[in-house]
């Protein structure tokens, strides 16, 4: 059986090729400057073939945040042709969101962390119990997005403001799937 585990710098480089993509088919980046961000990320990552039980540090986690929240602001940004003045009253609303986003990111990624930990050893109850966690915040990470539509459409043109909207969701499902896509499946066929 083959399992592939990320280190941080590992997740951060998929992460990177997402968002290459993300970046280049919503026209924020040539497929010339796509290619060469595309082949350096692939440079970056490393697989081990067979991991018992998965770990992750808070250190791991604590390095992934901080280098995803600087690449999703980037590709935001490459992707929204704002005004200066759109600008000047869209990224603070944006900040205070992210602020409010790294709460509920904190509880998924307590729950990544806890799965790791008890993965070997999870009972069918704990795993329900996680399922329904996950999904509760899920539901956290919808209802914060729903709150800001008002707030970021007051300051932005409708357009403008769905397609933030639309990175917004599409960055956290690549965030997402490359992150949780590096954990065993709770019960996985031998």
């Amino acid at each position: 059986m083959k399992r592939k585990i990320m280190g941080a710098a590992g997740l951060a480089g998929a992460f990177v090729a997402g968002m290459v993509v993300a970046t280049a088919f919503g026209g924020g980046m040539s497929a010339g400057e796509a290619k060469t961000l595309g082949a350096a990320v692939q440079e970056q990552q490393v697989t081990v073939q067979r991991v018992i039980s998965p770990t992750v540090t808070d250190e791991d986690i604590a390095l992934l945040r901080r280098d995803i929240r600087a690449m999703k602001m980037q590709v935001i940004e490459q992707n929204m042709s704002l005004s200066d003045t759109e600008a000047e009253k869209f990224w603070p609303i944006y900040n205070h969101y992210t602020k409010d986003l790294v709460e509920v990111n904190n509880q998924k990624y307590a729950l990544l962390k806890q799965y790791a930990e008890m993965w070997a050893t999870m009972t069918d109850q704990d795993a329900l119990i996680y399922v329904r966690h996950w999904l509760e915040a899920d539901g956290e990470a919808q209802a914060l997005r729903l709150k800001y539509v008002p707030v970021v459409s007051q300051v932005l043109p409708g357009r403008k403001a769905a397609t933030f909207f639309q990175l917004d969701r599409r960055l956290n499902m690549i965030i997402d799937l490359q992150l949780f896509s590096q954990i065993p499946l709770a019960h996985v066929k031998e």
